[in-house]
């Protein structure tokens, strides 16, 4: 099986499964207070700290996770509480009360993580969702931002991307971030996709809180951290114990240790693995451009592919995640193609949702302004450190025969069938 889905989770490197296997040997609670807890506690407290330098934040702002989804939620949903812990619901008498916040600010694009959490407050808890729009590229567009924020009265967070997960393009972090911290509103960032493909330290002025996940940089699935910085704070979601500031539960040590060794070598190789990257991801895009021209690349990757002038080519590519390049492809359903491919020994994605088996367009790609037709016809493929060019040139010749076929099945499914 030739691997391209890096962006779902990353292939474990030999040096991360050992250290993972070590570190499973040493028995102990964290919290127990015995030599044989707080060895393991010692193993925690370390990888806190090597995690928190690849961020350039303290230890102590580290908190592991059960997984990135769990930390994006523990970000939005504490945070909101916090901002409105005290105040009056909707409709209800001030009073003395501190002033409700029950704004949320979201972009269009963003991972469901986020928007499941959003709606889950908007639905129990009375907040207000304000959907910011994104660009043609994906990325999110700061007058609507500004306009949103207005003096930074009745908002709870902004919480926004800091690479777009299905078209790579990397968003305004810094810059919607000064925004917000102007007028008092804090910022969560789903780093997710980001971290470990570009240099996230430091973190910007005016943001309070940073996810990240371990299986998206070759650790091990269900380990995650939330970055909370000293001036912020937020309601747990977990209760019953405190083992970690805003999170209880008995902490993972084989986990956070795996984790820091898989984080310490992505960024240890970051240069070097985004040069990689980049040179397979051009020869991708040229060959896609070659043998399936009816392809429309997106992104900013896609647009830098196609851009005439180099000196706007170069700006575009800075602008996208190295190893990402998302195509659609006119009449042929995405799942298709991700089928077709998978049949011929290729892994790659949609990047689209998926819910109770029934596949739906893209909601990142409807935000960018495609067409629900358009934005069927999506696959995304994402390259990793140990990608080869043989496997590129693979894909590339087994992608022309997958489209057609694609693209037979697709209109033979829109044609009206007529009576016998």
């Amino acid at each position: 099986m030739i691997y391209l889905d890096h962006a779902a989770t990353s292939p474990m490197p030999a040096v991360v499964r050992s250290a993972y296997v070590a570190a499973l040997e040493v028995v102990g609670n964290p919290s127990s207070i015995h030599s044989a807890g707080q060895r393991a506690r010692a193993l925690v407290d370390d990888a806190r700290g090597r995690i928190a330098a690849t961020l350039g934040v303290d230890p102590i702002e580290v908190t592991f996770t059960g997984g990135g989804t769990e930390a994006v939620n523990l970000a939005i949903k504490g945070l909101y509480w916090m901002r409105n812990q005290g105040a009056p619901r909707a409709g209800a008498t001030a009073g003395s009360a501190p002033v409700p916040r029950p704004r949320i600010l979201v972009p269009r694009a963003e991972h469901h993580a986020a928007l499941d959490a959003v709606e889950w407050l908007a639905a129990h808890e009375g907040a207000e969702l304000r959907w910011l729009e994104v660009d043609a590229l994906g990325a999110l567009r700061l007058d609507a931002l500004a306009d949103a924020l207005g003096d930074g009265s009745g908002v709870a967070l902004l919480t926004m991307l800091a690479a777009n997960n299905e078209v790579g393009t990397l968003q305004p972090v810094a810059e919607a971030a000064a925004l917000a911290a102007a007028v008092g509103v804090p910022v969560h960032v789903d780093a997710i996709a980001a971290y470990g493909q570009v240099p996230l330290a430091p973190l910007p002025h005016g943001v309070s809180a940073v996810s990240v996940s371990a299986h998206k940089v070759g650790g091990p699935v269900g380990v995650g951290a939330l970055v909370l910085r000293r001036d912020a704070d937020v309601v747990p979601l977990l209760h019953g114990g405190s083992q970690q500031r805003a999170r209880s539960g008995t902490m993972d040590a084989a986990g956070a240790e795996a984790f820091a060794v898989a984080a310490e070598l992505a960024h240890a190789e970051l240069a070097d693995r985004a040069a990689h990257k980049r040179m397979l991801r051009a020869r991708l895009a040229e060959g896609i451009r070659r043998r399936v021209p009816q392809a429309v690349l997106r992104g900013a990757a896609g647009a830098a592919a196609v851009a005439d002038d180099p000196a706007r080519a170069a700006e575009l590519d800075a602008l996208a995640l190295p190893g990402t390049l998302h195509l659609t492809v006119p009449d042929a359903e995405g799942d298709s193609l991700l089928m077709l491919l998978d049949a011929a020994g290729i892994a790659v994605s949609t990047g689209s949702a998926c819910q109770a088996g029934v596949p739906e367009p893209s909601h990142v790609l409807l935000a960018m302004g495609l067409s629900e037709a358009e934005a069927r016809g999506a696959l995304r493929i994402t390259l990793g450190p140990s990608t080869t060019e043989a496997e590129v040139d693979a894909l590339l010749d087994a992608l022309p025969a997958a489209v057609e076929r694609a693209q037979a099945a697709g209109l033979a499914a829109r044609t009206p069938r007529l009576g016998r």
